[in-house]
Formats: C-alpha cells, structure tokens, sequence
C-alpha cells in the first residue's frame, strides 16, 4: 500500500461533481470491471471498520481466526464482534465513507467519467453491497457503474450488518461465495444478448487480490488485465505468464494515471 507521502488522496477523499450523463449502452464498445478493496480504495474496507472500534484494533483470537481463502466468513466475524461492542451503523458508514481512493483512481474516473460513450463499468467484489454502495455514493460516482457483483448486506435487528454469499460454485480456485469468471462469463453473455448480439471490442478488468487471477483468465488476446503492481494477482498474473493459460494483455498498475495511459491509447487506436 502506498505511504501517506507518496499517496496525496489518502488525506482526503475527493468527490465528482459534474453531473453524469449515462451512454446509450449499444455504443460502448468496452467494458471495465473494477473491484473494490484495495483497488478502487486504498485498503481493506474491514481495515477502515477497525478503526470504528472503541480501542481501534481487533483482539488477537478474532484476527488469528482469519482463513485463508475465506474472506467473507471472516469480515462476517468483524461484523458481529463490532455489535457486540456497541459500534452503530453510523459509526460504521462514516468510516467506510472515509477510506481514501487508491492512488489516481479519481483521475481514472474522471476520464471515464468524460468517456462514457466507449466504457461500460462494473465493480465485482467480494466486500459487500452496503460497504460499496456506500462509499461511491460519497464519492460521487455511482452513477458510472451499471452494475455491482458483490455479497448482500443488511443491518438486522440488533444493529448487525449481516453478510449473504453472493453464490455458490463449483471453480476450485474460488473462495466459496464467489468465482469472479463465472460472473464475468455470465455478464459478457447477458450483455451480449442485450445489445442486439454485439459484443464489447474488448474488456479491462482492473484487480490486486489473489481472486482476480481466475476472471484475468477468461480474458482474450484484445483485452487487457490490471494487476496492481506488486500485489498477488500481479504475482499470479506473472506465473500464469509462463504457461499458455493467460491468453491476455498485462499492465501492472501503481497509480490509476498508469491505466488512464493505457486506455488513452487503445481508445485513439480503435
């Protein structure tokens, strides 16, 4: 994650303003898929709800209690052990409101933002819809997104945030409640039925985790995946490099400016 220093968003976060126009959907010719912790925010959203605690850290037994590969479980256990210690749902959507974008993802936005007769954007992520919804909402870009893949959420009774399973699969490289590619497989299809049997010209999926290695490898040769650089979908993307699996284009990413840079130059090429 970058430092204080090298990372000028941390300290704030930056809104859009301007008022978003929707495109026609037939008339954008890519699609790009983001998801959220650590990619379009800077850390762990369960991260940001540490700090919503009283002593502002977990106790050793609830972090040790981490499984690999079982993300969701473990956020649902944040969740419950934060109720019982009294933090409120306010408490809760300021700080998921106050999680600083990554590094030049607003600028990203921006472009798109200004672009949005070429991309379709999606997020697909294994946070949780409350979480997000939240946190573009502050942002003020919402309204770019058509669509949000990600695990239900509701406050119930007691004021706990309850976490659903998106779904079930059957991928062995997925946690239990999500395989990226089979939503990814699943969207392209449906968008491609929508628009008249037209597909996209090519799909960007921009990620960091380990989970969005398996949508990278439904990707073709015409289209690109972002790792982000140094994180593990970077170091799978490198080691799926030397086998015939990856089929796509590789940009690892530090900075949202390295993806403006390389959709500007497919967008003036196309």
């Amino acid at each position: 994650m970058p430092s204080t220093e090298r990372n000028p968003e941390r300290n704030h976060s930056p809104k859009m303003t301007a008022p978003l126009t929707p495109a026609a959907p037939q008339d954008q010719r890519f699609l790009v898929l983001f998801d959220f912790d650590e990619t379009i925010i800077c850390e762990s959203s369960d991260d940001a709800l540490v700090r919503a605690l009283p002593d502002k850290e977990l106790p050793a037994w609830l972090k040790n209690s981490y499984r690999e590969g079982h993300y969701n479980e473990h956020t649902q256990k944040i969740l419950a052990y934060m109720a019982e210690q009294g933090v409120s749902k306010d408490s809760i959507h300021s700080a998921v409101e106050k999680i600083p974008p990554n590094q030049g993802l607003m600028n990203l936005f921006q472009y798109l933002q200004s672009h949005q007769q070429d991309f379709e954007l999606v997020v697909v992520s294994d946070a949780n819809m409350y979480f997000i919804e939240t946190w573009l909402r502050h942002a003020g870009v919402r309204d770019l997104f058509r669509k949000i893949f990600t695990n239900s959420s509701s406050f119930n009774a007691a004021g706990q945030l309850v976490l659903l399973p998106f779904h079930s699969h059957s991928c062995p490289r997925c946690p239990d409640n999500m395989c990226k590619q089979v939503i990814l497989r699943e969207y392209l299809a449906e968008r491609q039925k929508e628009r008249g049997g037209v597909p996209f010209q090519r799909v960007f999926y921009i990620g960091d985790g380990a989970n969005d290695i398996c949508p990278s490898l439904a990707l073709g040769p015409r289209d690109t995946a972002f790792p982000r650089k140094d994180f593990p979908m970077h170091r799978l993307v490198k080691e799926f490099q030397q086998s015939a699996k990856f089929k796509t284009n590789s940009v690892p990413w530090v900075s949202g400016e390295d993806i403006v840079d390389c959709l500007k130059k497919i967008v003036e090429e196309s």
